[in-house]
């Protein structure tokens, strides 16, 4: 009798009925198989929908607190919490220690797989340890199948540090459901390909990691409606943005707008609560802070019925 593998009862490992003839038809007829098989990944992550928003809180909350968020992944799913990591800084203006990503294989993984790295568990302890996880920090850990040794061993040390644990994986049956804070667990069934996490559930992981940084951002005031208000002004494209934002918010236009954005050394909330309020630049960074980085609150204003007068026009 064949001796069963641990990994062969995972529904990320499952053979897909519906995809079984998939060498047989042309490229249109895959990509409808992968269509029809995405739409059934969107409708796992929505019923994932409350975990998702608990683990955003969890998030804001740490942030908050000024804690750090720390992903920790290997392969496909390490990638995708690199890239969070990544792009909090230029987007939302956080300081890259607030948002971090390890892997396994370290950074030369994110570019060359290196598959038998995920299976050191003691590697992954080590890494988080090096860190130094404190009780105001979640450490995130994604695993598609939710097994990655790699992973087990940061959130155990991550757990033993005081960290708040999420997990985000595709197997809903995962026994870690009792070690963690919080498993997201959006349960996208068999892939196309038998096995290729790359595919359903990395697409479902990136929409979940999406949510919980997107959300938890909005949520501690780096957004003033749908505006990026806290852009990092690093490039002409940004820069361009930095000014549409002011204009959009302040009516002011042409180069009056280079000349606040000046004035507030390219700090667009400020330069917001400078023309709102005709306070100094330094005015406006403490009205700022002591409206916990909200320009809502720091304006006592509304964005939305401008920018819908905007849009409508």
């Amino acid at each position: 009798m064949p001796t069963r593998s641990k990994w062969q009862g995972l529904p990320t490992e499952a053979i897909n009925p519906a995809t079984l003839a998939i060498d047989k038809v042309p490229a249109a007829g895959i990509v409808d198989l992968m269509i029809a098989e995405d739409r059934k990944m969107l409708a796992a992550v929505q019923r994932e929908r409350d975990r998702i928003a608990l683990g955003a809180d969890m998030l804001a909350k740490a942030l908050r607190k000024g804690g750090r968020v720390v992903f920790v992944g290997a392969g496909t799913s390490g990638r995708l919490g690199v890239l969070e990591s990544a792009e909090m800084p230029p987007t939302f203006g956080t300081d890259p220690d607030i948002v971090q990503a390890i892997m396994a294989g370290g950074k030369g993984a994110i570019l060359k797989a290196k598959e038998g790295s995920e299976d050191n568990y003691e590697e992954g302890a080590r890494q988080i340890n090096r860190l130094s996880p404190t009780k105001n920090d979640v450490v995130v850990g994604v695993s598609a199948s939710g097994m990655t040794s790699f992973v087990r061993g940061a959130l155990t040390s991550g757990r033993q540090a005081g960290a708040r644990i999420i997990f985000v994986t595709c197997d809903p049956r995962t026994e870690l459901q009792a070690f963690v804070d919080l498993t997201i667990a959006p349960g996208v069934g068999p892939e196309v390909i038998a096995g290729s996490t790359r595919l359903k559930a990395g697409t479902a992981t990136k929409l979940v990691l999406n949510m919980i940084t997107t959300g938890a951002m909005i949520l501690i005031g780096k957004t003033y409606g749908n505006l990026m208000v806290d852009v990092q002004i690093n490039s002409d494209k940004l820069r361009d943005r930095a000014r549409r934002i002011v204009q959009m918010v302040t009516g002011v236009e042409g180069d009056e707008v280079d000349k606040l954005l000046k004035k507030a050394n390219w700090n667009v909330k400020a330069a917001i609560v400078m023309q709102k309020t005709g306070l100094s630049h330094a005015k406006a960074l403490t009205r700022l802070r002591k409206s916990k980085d909200s320009v809502r609150e720091a304006i006592g204003e509304d964005i939305e019925p401008r920018l819908r007068n905007l849009i409508s026009e």
